[in-house]
C-alpha cells in the first residue's frame, strides 16, 4: 500500500520535499536486477575495503558508524535531496511534521560541509536572534560541523526548551563570524496568519505547509469573511514568499481551498508506478473572489505546486520574483525497525499545464523586486536550485538561478504586497518605479 506524503525536512534549501511511502519490496526488485547485471560484484572491493578499516585502523573503530557513513556517501553523491536518515533522524522528520519540536526554528541545508540557512521560521529564538538566510553555521557549542551529516547537525541544534546553545556563523558581507548565543524553545510552528486590510481585502501568510496548514487556511477565511462583507470584499491576498515547502496532502488541499476542479500537480518518473496526478477537492472556500499570491526566491517545493497550479487554471495571479525550483519528488522508503529511512529522488513534479520547474522556478506575472537596505544587499538573492551540487538538470529549456528573497519587516515598504493591494483595488501603477520625489508646488 502506498501512501502519497511529502513534509518538512529542514533540508535542501527547503526545502520542503515531496515524499512517496514505498515498501520495501521495490528495494527487492532493484537488488534483484542489479545482481543479475553484475552490478553487485563491485561489493567485493567494499567488503574489502571494510574489513581492512576494522583490523588495521590506528583505534578499534564502530562498525555502525561505518556502515551509516558509507550509505551517507553513496547517498549523498547522487543529488542534494536524497539522503539517508538513521532511526533518530527518521524520529525527528516525522516530529516536524507535527509542526511542534524543541529546537531554534530555522530550515537548513548543507553546503560545502557546513550548514546554511535557508529561512528562519517567523516568531522564534533563529528569527529573534537575527539569524538570516543564507548565513553558514561553522560551529555548534565550539564543535566543528565540518564532517557531520546534515541530521547529525541539526540534531545537535535540537534540544530540550530552556537549554542553552552558541552558534557561529559566517555571513556574507562581514568581515569577521558571528557568534549567537541562543535559548532553545519548544517550537510551534503557526503555518498559518492572516488580517485584513482597509476593510476590502483578506491577507493570508502561509509559512509552511504542516498538518495544521489546511486547517488553520479554512479558519483565516472563514474570519476574514465575518469581518468583510461578501459584497465589499475585494480578494484575498496568499502570501508563500520565503515558505520552504511541506506536505503534499496539505499543497493539494491549500490549493482546492481556491479552485473548484482541476489537477493541482503530477508527477513522473522513470516507472508508472512513479506517474500520479492530484486533483483540487472540497471546492472554493472563496466563492470565486480575487486571488493575488505572492512568491520569491524562497518559495519551494510545496509552495511552488500551489502557486504553479492556481497560476495554470488563471486562479490567481502571481507577484513578486521568480521561485526557487525545486521540482523533484522524494520517495520515502522505511528500511525496518531501528534501521531509519532513505529519501531517494525518484521523480519530477509537473504543473497542470504540464510544465516542470525544476532548477527554473515560477515565474510571476508582475515581477517586483524591493528595496534592500544597504547592508543586505549582498544577501537579499537566494541562488536556486540550479546553483546547488549535483542538482537534477532542468526537465527542457535554461536552468535559471538567483532570484530576490528579500521581504521588507514593515508592510508600508513592502512593494510587492502594495502591488497586490493595487491589483485586487483596481490601481494601475508601476511596482517598481522610484518613489516620486516632492518638488515644491507654486502657490
Amino acid at each position: 500500500m502506498r501512501k502519497n506524503i511529502t513534509f518538512l525536512l529542514g533540508t535542501a534549501t527547503g526545502v520542503c520535499l515531496t515524499l512517496l511511502v514505498a515498501g520495501p519490496q521495490q528495494l527487492a526488485t532493484a537488488a534483484r536486477a542489479a545482481v543479475e547485471s553484475g552490478t553487485y560484484s563491485k561489493l567485493n572491493l567494499f567488503g574489502d575495503v571494510f574489513e581492512r578499516v576494522r583490523t588495521d585502523y590506528v583505534e578499534k573503530p564502530d562498525d555502525s558508524k561505518l556502515m551509516e557513513g558509507a550509505i551517507n556517501g553513496m547517498i549523498s553523491s547522487l543529488d542534494p535531496h536524497s539522503r539517508y536518515m538513521n532511526a533518530k533522524g527518521w524520529s525527528d522528520m516525522q516530529e516536524t511534521t507535527h509542526g511542534e519540536f524543541g529546537g531554534l526554528g530555522i530550515e537548513v541545508t548543507m553546503e560545502d560541509g557546513f550548514v546554511k540557512v535557508v529561512t528562519p521560521i517567523d516568531d522564534t529564538p533563529a528569527a529573534k536572534a537575527g539569524i538570516m538566510s543564507g548565513d553558514v553555521i561553522t560551529q555548534i557549542d565550539d564543535d566543528t560541523i565540518q564532517g557531520l551529516s546534515l541530521d547529525q547537525a541539526v540534531a545537535k541544534m535540537k534540544g530540550p526548551a530552556d537549554s542553552k546553545i552558541r552558534l557561529k556563523i559566517v555571513r556574507k558581507g562581514a568581515d569577521a563570524p558571528v557568534d549567537i548565543a541562543l535559548v532553545r524553545e519548544v517550537i510551534r510552528v503557526k503555518p498559518v496568519r492572516y488580517h485584513t486590510d482597509g476593510g476590502d481585502i483578506g491577507y493570508i501568510r502561509i509559512t509552511s505547509f504542516n498538518e495544521q496548514t489546511t486547517d488553520g487556511l479554512r479558519k483565516a477565511i472563514t474570519e476574514i469573511s465575518k469581518e468583510i462583507p461578501q459584497d465589499k470584499l475585494a480578494g484575498y491576498v496568499v502570501d508563500l514568499r520565503n515558505n520552504p515547502g511541506g506536505l503534499l496532502d496539505q499543497a493539494v488541499s491549500v490549493t482546492s481551498a481556491f479552485m473548484n476542479r482541476g489537477e493541482v500537480v503530477s508527477t513522473r518518473g522513470r516507472t508508472p508506478e512513479e506517474t500520479q496526478r492530484f486533483t483540487a477537492r472540497g471546492g472554493d472556500l472563496t466563492k470565486g473572489k480575487p486571488l493575488v499570491v505572492l512568491i520569491n526566491g524562497g518559495s519551494a517545493s510545496a509552495s511552488e505546486i500551489v502557486a504553479g497550479a492556481l497560476h495554470d487554471h488563471k486562479r490567481a495571479m502571481l507577484i513578486g520574483t521568480r521561485s526557487f525550483g525545486k521540482g523533484s519528488v522524494q520517495t520515502i522508503i522505511p528500511l525496518g525497525s531501528g534501521n531509519g529511512a532513505l529519501a531517494l529522488t525518484t521523480a519530477r513534479y509537473y504543473t497542470p499545464s504540464g510544465r516542470s520547474i525544476q532548477a527554473q522556478g515560477v515565474v510571476p506575472d508582475l515581477e517586483v523586486l524591493q528595496v534592500v537596505p544597504d547592508e543586505l544587499k549582498s544577501r537579499a538573492e537566494l541562488q536556486g536550485e540550479a546553483s546547488m551540487r549535483g542538482h537534477l538538470a532542468a526537465a527542457e529549456g535554461a536552468e535559471q538561478t538567483g532570484s530576490q528573497s528579500y521581504v521588507p519587516p514593515s508592510e508600508k515598504d513592502d512593494k510587492a504586497l502594495t502591488a497586490a493591494f493595487n491589483q485586487l483595488r483596481g490601481v494601475t501603477v508601476n511596482a517598481n518605479a522610484p518613489s516620486a520625489v516632492k518638488r515644491p508646488v507654486p502657490n
